[in-house]
């Protein structure tokens, strides 16, 4: 059975709710999505690969999007999927799954998740692609932890369910020159106010592996079987020593996800790794580290919800070095605030 209902009217939500989900009325953003094989084949490797899981049960997929995640369920062997969504890209879905022969598997429901009653008190699994850039930006993640509460049946599974964030730093002094001193001196005059809007705001890029001139460190991780909205705010430390001797401009942060199953699989997103439209989230500091081989950056990473819009995120470093010389000359200290908007 197939079905579309529309339980909220996206007129009555908060404006930022409505740019939120009107972000996802576009096409193109859905064929980035999917041409992301790593993203894309992560999840169905973790459902093909682990097909006993699925058989017969009941399944909701949270901002089901074209509904991909919801069509490999079903062929997986889930006996009905509930696919939610409150763009207006669930008009696709519908023709797709209709297209697909999966009418009579899954259920296509228009609506915000909180506004809406599923047809089923319970449902064995969840599945969602909430990710975000910096992994927690849009907090999309929310849903799931509400769908979580409200409908899934104990012992019941979530996909995935185990999340990571790492930090390191990088060298990337060309682009810190095009990105900020651009501004010294534009066309002979100086721009230089522009300085401090350029660097408030993360850069969402590819960093080449090369680049890394430090260790990483593993420094959040959650299980989201357990985890609650107010613990995805965080304030962990960090220690990152140098690899090489280099100058530090700025850090990145990464994240893997992790799927339940016999067969494990893994959703990475580091530069190491390959390709994924999450890329990395770069922070320029408004300093430049002179790191020796050997030499110690410690520090401390904060992540809070914007009080205004709590789809953005507010993003606290502070870090020192540590020299293996005693070198007091390189042993700087900073602290800067980020903004993700």
């Amino acid at each position: 059975m197939s079905s579309e209902q529309s339980a909220t009217d996206k007129s009555k939500l908060p404006f930022s709710e409505q740019h939120y989900f009107s972000s996802y009325d576009h096409f193109g953003i859905h064929e980035e999505m999917l041409k992301d094989s790593s993203r894309t084949l992560s999840y169905r490797s973790a459902m093909y690969k682990n097909k006993d899981l699925f058989k017969d049960k009941i399944v909701l997929d949270v901002g089901c999007g074209t509904g991909i995640l919801s069509m490999f369920a079903a062929k997986a062997g889930a006996k009905q999927v509930y696919a939610i969504d409150m763009s207006n890209i669930i008009e696709k879905a519908k023709e797709i799954v209709s297209l697909n022969g999966l009418d009579d598997k899954i259920t296509l429901i228009r609506g915000k998740l909180e506004d809406i009653e599923l047809p089923v008190k319970q449902v064995d699994i969840i599945i969602s692609e909430w990710m975000g850039y910096f992994l927690l930006y849009e907090s999309m993640l929310d849903s799931v932890i509400y769908a979580r509460d409200k409908y899934l049946a104990p012992g019941g599974l979530i996909l995935p369910d185990k999340c990571n964030m790492y930090i390191a730093g990088i060298e990337d002094g060309q682009y810190k020159e095009e990105k900020i001193h651009f501004w010294e001196d534009v066309y002979g005059f100086d721009y230089s106010p522009f300085i401090d809007v350029a660097m408030v705001e993360p850069l969402v890029d590819t960093v080449e592996n090369n680049s890394l001139i430090t260790t990483p460190h593993k420094f959040f991780e959650f299980d989201i079987n357990t985890v609650t909205k107010e613990g995805l705010e965080f304030h962990r430390k960090f220690d990152l020593k140098a690899i090489d001797n280099e100058f530090c401009h700025a850090y990145i942060v990464w994240w893997d996800a992790e799927f339940p199953g016999n067969h494990k699989v893994t959703l990475p997103t580091g530069p190491m790794d390959k390709y994924t439209h999450w890329k990395q989230t770069v922070f320029y500091m408004d300093q430049v580290l002179d790191l020796k081989k050997g030499d110690t950056i410690t520090g401390s990473i904060a992540s809070r919800r914007n009080q205004k819009n709590p789809r953005e995120l507010d993003i606290e470093i502070e870090w020192g070095v540590k020299t293996t010389s005693n070198d007091q000359s390189r042993e700087q200290n900073g602290k800067f605030n980020y903004f993700m908007r």
